[in-house]
């Protein structure tokens, strides 16, 4: 992966999110999947890994990486079914009328905390430029009905962003929660929302360790991401 000219650089927990929704049946054999926010390519490139047959978008509003996922797109063996749109996902939203299978993101989720100087990087990692109100409506018109919609995401902000869900038309069916050992606060929540008029009778919950007290990897850990790091 190159990430050079990318304001957010790859991170372990968006590693550990795409081996984590990539995992899920319906994602390998959805023949068309959008990637809102996808920086380096990374997601897109992990599920294009697994997934053999399907068309995906990916959709970048910061120039440096949507330049960099294509170039990393174009240096991966999936280059023929990968597509960079760069553009804000609300433009894109507003000139195409298909609708997706899958939609997979790691969306900007900072909203008050202290900006970058870098602007690049506020597009990247704030929600000011995609309000979290304007992101669920997006991710509704562009998700197929019964479409299943990916999402990490702090885990203090896991049940605002179901409300928003909720309020249009996105059940939650999938909420797992990352901690990086036990005995921690969790910091991320990675989530599952399927588009239906009908709500779940349950909801799964897990929750996901990343490292043993010895700092070691977790088997779970490993056994996710073996395909993707080297090192495993």
């Amino acid at each position: 992966m190159h990430q050079e000219h990318t304001s957010m650089k790859v991170c372990t927990d968006a590693c550990l999110f795409g081996a984590w929704a990539i995992e899920h049946e319906i994602l390998q054999k959805s023949s068309s999947i959008l990637d809102i926010g996808t920086g380096t390519g990374l997601l897109s490139l992990m599920v294009a890994q697994k997934n053999t047959i399907a068309k995906i978008t990916a959709v970048e509003i910061e120039p440096n990486a949507a330049n960099e996922a294509n170039s990393n797109f174009g240096l991966s063996p999936w280059k023929e079914r990968l597509t960079v749109v760069n553009i804000s996902i609300q433009e894109y939203a507003q000139t195409i009328s298909d609708q997706f299978d899958c939609i997979i993101s790691n969306p900007p989720f900072f909203e008050t905390d202290l900006p970058s100087p870098d602007n690049n990087k506020n597009l990247a990692a704030h929600s000011v430029a995609l309000p979290w109100e304007t992101f669920a409506e997006v991710v509704s018109k562009l998700l197929s009905n019964e479409g299943l919609f990916f999402v990490i995401i702090p885990s203090i902000r896991a049940y605002t962003m179901q409300k928003h869900m909720e309020a249009n038309g996105l059940q939650l069916i999938e909420d797992t929660t990352v901690f990086n050992k036990e005995k921690q606060l969790p910091f991320r929540s990675f989530l599952q929302f399927k588009k239906t008029t009908q709500k779940p009778t349950s909801i799964e919950r897990n929750k996901l360790f990343i490292k043993e007290s010895n700092n070691e990897y977790t088997e779970v850990f490993k056994g996710l991401l073996k395909e993707y790091y080297l090192q495993f």
